[in-house]
């Protein structure tokens, strides 16, 4: 009797559930039995809308800025950066990365010598100045396709 337990609360078991299956099965949408006209078809073709949402490209490493201070090495601050695009820009956003990552770093290096990661560096003034700063950059490299530059991840590391 233990061995057929297991056997016949399976059974049971698959039964309920293909029974619950059936019952909430959603009810289909009723079908136009009448047959779509050709200039229906073309007015629904001509009324999609071009996409004109940005696209967003992720540098695909993270930027490491020493801070320092006395000649030493206070502290790091690591960064994820993304770039907004006009649409279907992305690939040439990839085939500058090197570029870009250059430049990057050069502004990063520059911000943190001018002392933008000391004390509240996450202050929204801070910040924007090195979003701007990030932006010129990035436009000199790409050219205008790029619109915004967003810190998606920022963090500092006191050593």
């Amino acid at each position: 009797m233990a061995k057929l337990l297991p056997i016949i609360l399976l059974i049971i078991g698959t039964g309920l559930g293909g029974g619950a299956g059936i019952m909430l099965k959603p009810e289909s949408e009723a079908c136009n039995e009448e047959p779509c006209d050709k200039e229906d078809q073309v007015e629904h073709t001509e009324e999609t809308e071009v996409n004109d949402d940005p696209s967003y490209v992720a540098m695909k490493n993270q930027f490491v800025v020493p801070v320092i201070r006395d000649e030493l090495v206070q502290s790091l601050v690591v960064l994820s950066l993304s770039l907004e695009t006009l649409p279907d820009n992305a690939e040439l956003v990839f085939s500058k990365e090197p570029k870009l990552r250059d430049v990057f770093l050069r502004v990063l290096f520059d911000h943190a010598h001018m002392g933008g990661f000391n004390g509240a560096f996450t202050e929204s003034g801070r910040l924007s100045v090195l979003r701007v700063a990030l932006l010129e950059a990035a436009t000199n490299v790409v050219g205008s396709s790029v619109s915004d530059i967003l810190i998606t991840d920022i963090v500092r590391q006191e050593m």
